[in-house]
């Protein structure tokens, strides 16, 4: 029986959202974060009983052991995440990504985790050879930034490992948009919105690249699903997390933004900086799992258009809703 989660990366973006899923579902969780953007996504659950707190580093071999104690599972969220923070820190990213997701995962098994649920990335694969297809699981993983180089490595890694005790599972994640207990505004649907919101001209290049998108709970309930899931339906297996039917490309998601905010202007520069440019096929996570989102694009867009003018949030533009700072 899995009862007791460690959340790496817990006060997150992503991180915060599935421990709220967790405490819900009746699991004790403890999670381990070196805070490195805070820690206010996890004040309010602070005192809950089944919660505990590890300020600590995954690449310290000591706060590692010390996190997996007496741990049934591990959801595996803490990286460098982002394609511009990790070319900007790329050996961090490498030592994070690759280095600590490796010793993490070996003290697991040593340790007799029964389950480590790993959250990778569409930026996986890259740029598409063939616009008309749709990228299932199967597909060549074409990484074109360190951060997607990183999570392949440790993918890599996760897929050669013999039979052991420790079930792993591989999600491969859509662009996430939405609001969390750590919100971020430096994602595409969020900062768009945000940008249009206050009142802002958009400046959007790589307008025809396509990319698929899902909201933030969603993601986080793709990871409660795993664990909850029979071992024989998610061993070893790898899954894109996502619906196929949201696939966007830039521009329209400045469509489907126009139709929230009709005063918006936008204009496409011509880029070639992002050359990321694929489109996902997620249909395996829904048959075998029976995993459905319950956020589209133009609800996540109608959410953080209403959270800015509310005013709730006083500076959208600070430092502490991104990952790299300015």
């Amino acid at each position: 029986m899995i009862k007791k989660i460690l959340v790496t990366g817990g006060a997150g973006y992503i991180g915060s959202q599935l421990v709220r899923i967790l405490l819900h579902e009746g699991y004790f969780v403890r999670t381990i974060d070196s805070l490195k953007f805070g820690g206010d996504a996890l004040i309010d659950v602070f005192n809950h009983p089944q919660f505990e707190f590890i300020k600590g580093d995954i690449c310290d071999e000591k706060d590692i052991r010390t996190a997996l104690k007496n741990m049934d599972a591990v959801c595996h969220l803490a990286a460098i995440v982002s394609d511009p923070t990790c070319k900007a820190f790329p050996e961090e990213a490498t030592i994070v990504n690759v280095n600590a997701s490796i010793m993490l995962h070996k003290i697991a098994q040593e340790m007799n985790i029964k389950r480590f649920v790993f959250t990778s990335t569409c930026s996986n694969y890259g740029k598409m050879t063939d616009p008309n297809l749709f990228l299932d699981e199967t597909a060549d993983l074409r990484p074109v930034s360190h951060y997607a180089e990183t999570k392949v490595a440790f993918e890599q890694y996760l897929l050669t490992q013999p039979n052991t005790n420790i079930c792993s599972t591989i999600l491969r994640f859509s662009t996430v948009y939405g609001i969390s207990p750590r919100t971020r505004f430096d994602l595409t649907v969020n900062e768009f919105t945000r940008d249009v919101s206050v009142g802002n001209d958009l400046q959007i290049y790589g307008e025809k690249f396509w990319r698929p998108y899902c909201h933030v709970y969603d993601l986080a309930n793709a990871v409660a699903l795993v664990l909850k899931s029979e071992e024989i339906l998610v061993r070893n297996e790898v899954f894109n997390v996502g619906n196929t039917e949201e696939n966007y490309t830039k521009e329209m998601l400045c469509n489907e933004i126009k139709k929230v905010i009709p005063e918006m202007k936008v204009s496409f520069v011509h880029k070639d900086e992002d050359p990321r440019d694929y489109r996902v096929n997620c249909d395996k996570i829904k048959q075998n799992l029976g995993f459905n989102i319950t956020k589209k694009v133009p609800d996540g867009i109608a959410e953080i258009h209403r959270l800015i003018q509310s005013g709730l949030i006083e500076d959208s533009f600070s430092n502490k809703y991104k990952n790299l700072q300015s």
